[in-house]
This record gives C-alpha cells, sequence and structure tokens, in this order.
C-alpha cells in the first residue's frame, strides 16, 4: 500500500462503483467478476475502492486472472480494517471518502455504476430530469445503459468525449 501517486497510471482506464457487501446476491459478483474480465481483455485498467470482497473483490480478481491493471482507493480507515485488496496492481490510501472518489475520477477516462447504480428507476430520474429541465437533452448522451458486461466495451467506444462544449450547456 502506498500513499503516493500511483507508480503504474494506466492509459486507458475506468472507474468502476460497486459494492463491497457480501449479502448481495451472488449474480452481482459474478457479473462484477466478468466485467473484471471483459475489461482486461480490452486492454482496460481499472480504478475501483480496492476493496477486496463483494462485488468490489470479484471485479478486481476478474481482472488480475485476466492480466489486467487494477488500482484501488482505499481511505486509510478502510485499509486499517483490513479491507484492501492485497493482489492489486497498485492500493493507494486516501484520508478520506471525498478524496477517495476525486482520486477515482481523476485518474479514469469514464465511470461504470455495476447493478444497484444503472437500473430503471435511474433511467426514469435522468429522462424525468430533462422533462423538467433540470438537465439539457444532450446531458442523456454521458449515459450508456448495458444489460451484461460483455455490452461494455462498446457503450465505452460510443459515449461522447465531456467536452468544454458539453460543459457549456450544463447551464440548462
Amino acid at each position: 500500500m502506498s500513499t503516493a501517486p500511483p507508480s503504474a497510471s494506466i492509459e486507458r482506464a475506468v472507474c468502476v462503483y460497486c459494492a463491497s457487501s457480501r449479502s448481495a446476491h451472488p449474480d452481482y459478483r459474478a457479473a462484477a467478476r466478468r466485467l473484471g474480465e471483459v475489461l482486461a481483455a480490452e486492454g482496460v485498467g481499472i480504478v475501483y475502492g480496492g476493496g477486496a470482497v463483494g462485488s468490489m473483490g470479484a471485479l478486481a480478481d476478474g481482472a488480475l486472472a485476466r492480466g489486467g491493471r487494477v488500482i484501488g482507493i482505499l481511505p486509510r480507515f478502510m485499509a486499517d480494517l483490513e479491507w484492501g485488496h492485497k493482489g492489486l496492481t497498485d492500493l493507494q490510501l486516501v484520508e478520506d471518502l471525498r478524496t477517495r472518489k476525486h482520486m477515482m475520477l481523476t485518474l479514469s477516462q469514464a465511470a461504470i455504476a455495476l447493478p444497484g447504480g444503472f437500473f430503471t428507476p435511474l433511467v426514469e430520474v435522468l429522462a424525468r430530469a430533462v422533462e423538467e429541465r433540470f438537465m439539457d437533452q444532450r446531458h442523456l448522451l454521458m449515459w450508456q445503459v448495458v444489460a451484461t458486461p460483455e455490452e461494455v466495451p462498446a457503450a465505452l467506444a460510443r459515449a461522447p468525449a465531456w467536452s468544454a462544449e458539453a460543459r457549456a450547456f450544463a447551464s440548462v
């Protein structure tokens, strides 16, 4: 574990948000492991929360089993509780959850949320935000919703860059 900037920076990386719960349905862990395998096979590195169990651990294990690169970002208090994955390419310790989220996004070019994050009610909320003019219709292009880990590489490829121009229409 280290607190220095990641020594093993990853050229193409995605931030993956997922749970560390051991009690979630096993299908979620299986999907997380498969996503790790798929991303590693595509040469896409993973930046995630650094946990060793639940979907977090399965994601990392899947990627590492296929020779993928995985950077974990773990708050120090979680490291003290020995929640960190011991086999990662790099495990960075940070002081708090805010720094963790910031670092995860800073080290990646896209973000993925696994089950519990993207599902029908969330998609409906986003559509409603556009209807109510809290978001511009173009903001929906940021969101790619897929049903299987195998669909993720194509979704990443077709996702538009979030450019300065895109930020300009953030004020609806």
